[in-house]
């Protein structure tokens, strides 16, 4: 079921399924990333997730996530930067129940759920990363995604390159908070700032895909 599906309450009610983000930004075979982004008191409509997906937080308020099956809602208080990494879900809707904006970015993995076939084994050693000279933090790891934290230093510039697993950067502040960026095996990635203001950034490495993963 897909957005502009009609699907049934348990009242009987009849509910037309929304997309899962306002917008789309980045899609190719392996991820696609929205952004939600709702008011004080605004919803994302009734909506059905396919794949597994990642949520990161870029600005955040207290939010009720309600489901159409009638299960007992969900009450989220999410942080700037935190990660929540979720697999396919029944319908559900999500309320800002705050008094402040929430924003946030959900990366599908396309691989594991519309896409589920010819996903290369995982290597044991893959090759890292070359950070040039930023120090990344883990900020969430499990078996199928590692995320990384870095921090850029007013007007500093650093170029870094994916080692051999497939890596989507993510801006979380200005001037990059809607830049979101594919990095193929190899590829590199440059990191710029203001000269004023430090930017934050965070590193989803799609570990499911090991070495050699395109």
């Amino acid at each position: 079921m897909s957005a502009g599906s009609i699907v049934q309450a348990p009242d009987g009610r009849q509910v037309v399924l929304g997309e899962i983000g306002q917008r789309v930004l980045l899609v190719n075979p392996r991820v696609r990333v929205w952004e939600v982004r709702l008011a004080p008191g605004g919803s994302q409509p009734w909506h059905l997730h396919h794949n597994p997906y990642l949520v990161l937080n870029l600005e955040t308020s207290p939010c009720r996530m309600d489901w159409l099956d009638g299960s007992p809602a969900r009450f989220l208080s999410e942080r700037v930067g935190g990660v929540v990494h979720r697999p396919v879900s029944p319908v559900h809707m999500l309320t800002n129940h705050g008094d402040s904006n929430y924003r946030n970015r959900i990366v599908e993995l396309l691989d594991l759920g519309e896409e589920a076939s010819g996903v290369p084994d995982r290597a044991l050693s893959p090759a890292r990363p070359v950070t040039g000279g930023l120090t990344p933090t883990e900020v969430f790891a499990d078996e199928q995604v590692r995320v990384l934290g870095v921090e850029v230093e007013p007007g500093a510039r650093h170029d870094w390159r994916a080692g051999d697993i497939p890596t989507v950067v993510i801006g979380l502040s200005h001037p990059d908070s809607d830049g979101v960026h594919y990095l193929g095996p190899g590829e590199r990635h440059g990191f710029a700032t203001d000269p004023t203001n430090p930017h934050t950034f965070r590193l989803v490495e799609l570990t499911y895909l090991g070495a050699g993963g395109r």
